[in-house]
């Protein structure tokens, strides 16, 4: 089974913490401009006290990456047997 990689989890949760509020924002009729500038405020508190695990992986899968500590999700082998199926 596939797992849901880091950076998307990461990134849709930095989304909501920026777009529920300024939805809120919006329906209680806040300028639009001023609730986009609150709606960043309180996303960028949101995540950097809620969402810290979830950084702390993209950033580990990142630093792996960069060090080639990365293990690829399929081997050539598996790579080339699918495609020899596929033929």
């Amino acid at each position: 089974m596939n797992r849901v990689p880091p950076v998307l989890v990461y990134t849709v949760l930095r989304l909501l913490a920026f777009f529920v509020p300024l939805g809120i924002l919006l329906v209680l009729r806040i300028e639009p401009w001023i609730a986009a500038v609150l709606s960043a405020l309180i996303g960028l508190a949101v995540s950097f006290i809620l969402l810290r695990t979830p950084r702390e992986k993209v950033a580990e899968g990142i630093y792996d990456r960069r060090h080639g500590r990365h293990t690829p999700d399929t081997t050539d082998e598996d790579a080339e047997d699918a495609r020899d199926a596929t033929s």
